[in-house]
């Protein structure tokens, strides 16, 4: 992303003065997108205006074109600060929208541009049990990312393709608010934030960080749904294909209930999770042993060392393969402990995850999650944001997903092993959170 905020500030620069719509018009000409749906809602690109340098124009194009390569390849993608992996063409639809939006309640054809326009419906899976969403993916290198490979094969529309059009929607609706504004200085403002010490506590709201958060803020299930169907139904206008019948019709609905109930649990109601991968974890040593689910137990670690909490995702990547070199090298275990861990930059840092034992609560690691927060919490607290990602939304997502009993039990790592894990403050906390269970003493 840093990259792409600098090509669009060189364009910025050539042009001073130029209006926000008037680049991201240029920039939509430049990188192709002009199809009938898009000139629908946001004119033709190729009118007027002066043609740009060559090279930027291919870095452009190269850049924001999305596809999927029959290898899993996704393009059209870019790496942000956060760790976080963003499809730039719903984005920056979404964003010109918001800029030539004449209307302070909505913006004319948001949702059909970020999250409607490339469903692709082949990938439409014949069992229901099959993700309609997704996947995330992994790039090739953090320092200088060139390839993005997905870890599964694709769907209807990915976790990038989702990314970008959440922050299409959130940068649209702020930007019909926010003239003039440069296009650089909202997406650095938005991508480039650094956090304090106080982690999200502090943090201002329009940030990346708080993706899932201020999206579910401006987001109607009924009201997307609606705009997913209205968007296919124009698009098979536009292209001169016949009407759908009664019965595609309703099948494209039942599709698009499936996909948002899918995107609700998976996207609003589960916190954000970096795959193994992108914090470079090493691979599982042995034959891993499968948990038997729904888990009836999730017990609390504080990681003591790393003591200090993680603010950025290259730090947090740094504790997390800090700590699985501990477990594996010095003592011997397989893989990290942890079944999650949870850092202070917004992000849940995926461990041994959802279906692998842990190695985190000795005698009780095959009933329960292990989940651990970075840093040393004897004497005080992590962040409340941090918190909460665990007390609430990795234990929803957990217990929709069917990995956690509804009647889950939260206990401290101190109350069934003699350790002064999680420390006394994190303990003391945890005390007062709604599944908190006290050992119940055998006869």
């Amino acid at each position: 992303m840093d990259d792409f905020i600098k090509a669009v500030k060189q364009v910025e620069d050539g042009h001073p003065g130029s209006e926000p719509a008037a680049m991201l018009k240029r920039l939509r000409r430049a990188a192709g997108l002009n199809d009938a749906l898009i000139q629908h809602f946001l004119g033709n690109a190729d009118s007027g205006g002066p043609e740009m340098n060559a090279t930027l124009s291919a870095y452009i194009r190269k850049a924001v074109h999305h596809r999927v390569t029959e290898h899993g390849k996704e393009k059209g993608v870019v790496l942000t600060s956060d760790g976080t992996t963003v499809a730039l063409m719903p984005l920056l639809l979404g964003i010109e929208a918001g800029f030539l939006s004449k209307s302070r309640e909505r913006v004319r054809g948001l949702y059909q541009l970020t999250l409607a326009k490339d469903l692709d419906l082949s990938f439409i899976p014949s069992s229901p049990h099959t993700p309609l969403l997704g996947p995330d993916g992994c790039w090739d290198n953090l320092t200088s990312p060139q390839v993005f490979t997905l870890l599964d094969t694709p769907s209807v529309l990915t976790t990038a393709q989702l990314n970008g059009g959440m922050d299409g929607v959130i940068l649209g609706m702020e930007a019909k608010s926010r003239h003039p504004l440069k296009l650089s200085s909202l997406l650095t403002e938005y991508y480039c934030h650094q956090l304090d010490r106080r982690g999200l506590d502090a943090a201002p709201r329009l940030i990346s960080r708080r993706r899932r958060e201020n999206f579910r803020g401006l987001f109607g299930p009924l009201v997307l749904s609606r705009q997913v169907v209205k968007s296919v139904e124009l698009q098979r206008r536009l292209t001169g294909r016949s009407k759908m019948d009664v019965k595609k019709r309703r099948e494209l609905i039942d599709v698009v209930k499936r996909g948002i109930k899918e995107f609700v649990q998976e996207y609003m109601d589960c916190p954000p999770i970096v795959p193994r991968c992108m914090w470079r974890a090493q691979p599982y040593r042995g034959t891993p042993t499968n948990l038997t689910l729904p888990l009836s137990f999730l017990y609390i670690h504080h990681t003591h060392t790393p003591s200090q909490p993680c603010l950025t995702f290259e730090q947090c990547s740094a504790d997390m393969r800090s700590m699985q070199r501990f477990h594996q090298e010095d003592r011997g275990w397989d893989d990290i402990g942890y079944s999650f861990v949870a850092g202070s930059d917004g992000y849940i840092y995926e461990g041994r995850g959802w279906h692998r034992q842990g190695a985190h609560t000795l005698g009780h690691n095959s009933i329960g999650y292990g989940v651990s927060f970075i840093g040393d919490y004897m004497a005080r607290l992590p962040s409340q944001h941090s918190m909460e990602l665990v007390r609430k939304k990795l234990t929803s997502c957990a217990v929709s997903g069917g990995r956690l009993k509804a009647d889950y039990t939260v206990q401290g790592h101190r109350q069934v092993v003699n350790t002064s894990c999680p420390g006394d403050a994190l303990y003391k906390e945890i005390k007062g959170w709604e599944h908190f269970g006290e050992v119940k003493k055998r006869n």
